[in-house]
């Protein structure tokens, strides 16, 4: 909304207020904004959230210090969406399809979190929210984020091609420009539309999900949204369960998402400005810019949270912010094609959530096989692991920390080592 205010007034003239045409100013301006929000909100909410008594119970594990975090308030994802929906409003521009697509993923995991930690408190069911209705939830997202990526006019991918070339596109080609070239050859600037995804570590490599139907012959690619959508269904449900399962002792979910966030929105920047799109060698993508200020906001969304959820923890976010935090997290790396990346980036998610796959797994074939359950693993996810090894869990966090940003720098290089 600011975003327009001062657009009307750089057009009548007022200096100042050209400085909001900048990602940069508006960037900085959505962290800063999105940490005053969760600093200031998130004592008045914790403060509400004690006398309505609203905390989960803790599970007795036998875990160093769990005691100490019994009447701990939870469902501090509102804090987190707040400061990520209120810097958006105000910054961005509202009418941009990427922007669109974040608000609704941002609002619609909130809505599904908030049910399940409502269920677990408030009507005292330590399971929460049926896993069939939270993954239908994380399928209709999956629909509606997939059909907008596909079909959508405004998402589009820009590119020079020789006009006497070939080039392989599914749906409408708009050409926008012609230019000489030193050999005299004419190019053209399309934008076109295509189910592709960037290939790590492979040069000038990029995947195109439609091949997977080239079996069918003919105009195969205007049937790609069959194989696309689910592939996006796919991505939206692991990432988010995934970093719900990262939720488990203070500060290390929301640490990790601000540090997966960081890398999302350095991707968003380079893809949508075009000269440094051209230097990496990635897809230009015309309109991405915007989600750098949404990609500000979770950042400081998330780290103004640590402020109240760094051990020891004042308050947990709860399904209603880990289940968002996955969900932007999957969305974002698909609206900037780099969803190829997310075993690398979102390591530690995959790390947690195989942790719990593979001791399940073991747990239910050992026990058929020798009539007595075995564990791979003290216990389940990961980071409980370490702890019943002894290690405080501060210093499990601060090392998942470290090991998020060596793995996000991975994942920004592999634009180079290609």
């Amino acid at each position: 909304m600011l975003y327009y205010l001062f657009n009307y007034l750089d057009q009548a003239g007022v200096p100042v207020a050209s400085v909001f045409r900048y990602l940069s100013f508006r960037a900085a301006l959505a962290i800063i904004l999105a940490l005053i929000i969760s600093m200031l909100f998130g004592g008045r909410l914790i403060r509400l959230l004690h006398r309505q008594q609203v905390s989960d119970d803790i599970r007795e594990l036998g875990l160093m210090g769990e005691q100490k975090k019994k009447g701990t308030p939870t469902m501090g994802g509102i804090i987190i969406i707040a400061a990520i929906l209120i810097p958006t409003f105000l910054l961005a521009q509202l009418n941009n399809i990427y922007v669109i697509l974040m608000i609704v993923t941002t609002v619609w995991m909130g809505i599904i979190g908030f049910m399940d930690d409502y269920i677990k408190v408030f009507k005292k069911d330590k399971g929460g929210l049926r896993a069939r209705t939270k993954i239908i939830g994380q399928v209709g997202l999956g629909l509606i984020v997939g059909y907008t990526m596909f079909f959508h006019p405004d998402i589009v991918i820009r590119q020079n091609v020789s006009s006497n070339g070939s080039q392989q596109v599914i749906g409408t080609i708009n050409r926008l420009n012609f230019e000489d070239d030193h050999a005299n050859q004419k190019k053209v600037v399309i934008d076109y539309k295509a189910p592709i995804s960037t290939v790590p570590f492979l040069k000038t490599y990029e995947i195109d999900y439609s091949v997977l139907l080239k079996f069918l012959g003919g105009d195969y690619r205007y049937w790609a949204f069959l194989v696309y959508i689910p592939i996006v269904i796919f991505i939206i449900t692991a990432v988010s369960n995934a970093a719900n399962l990262t939720d488990g002792i203070d500060g290390l979910a929301s640490g990790v998402s601000a540090i997966n966030l960081v890398c999302l929105g350095l991707f968003a920047y380079f893809s949508g400005n075009i000269i440094a799109a051209q230097y990496l060698n990635i897809m230009y993508l015309p309109n991405i810019g915007e989600l750098v200020v949404f990609s500000a906001a979770c950042v400081g969304a998330c780290i103004g949270f640590l402020w109240y959820n760094a051990y020891p923890a004042h308050v947990f976010m709860g399904d209603t912010g880990s289940l968002t935090l996955g969900g932007i997290i999957a969305v974002l790396a698909i609206a900037v094609r780099k969803e190829l990346l997310i075993p690398i980036l979102c390591a530690i998610f995959l790390a947690e959530n195989l942790s719990v796959v593979l001791q399940v797994s073991y747990f239910k074939y050992t026990k058929n096989k020798f009539g007595e359950g075995r564990r791979i693993f003290l216990m389940s996810p990961l980071h409980h692991h370490y702890q019943k090894k002894g290690l405080h869990e501060a210093k499990i966090v601060t090392r998942f920390w470290t090991i998020a940003i060596l793995l996000a720098v991975l994942t920004f290089v592999t634009l180079k080592l290609r």
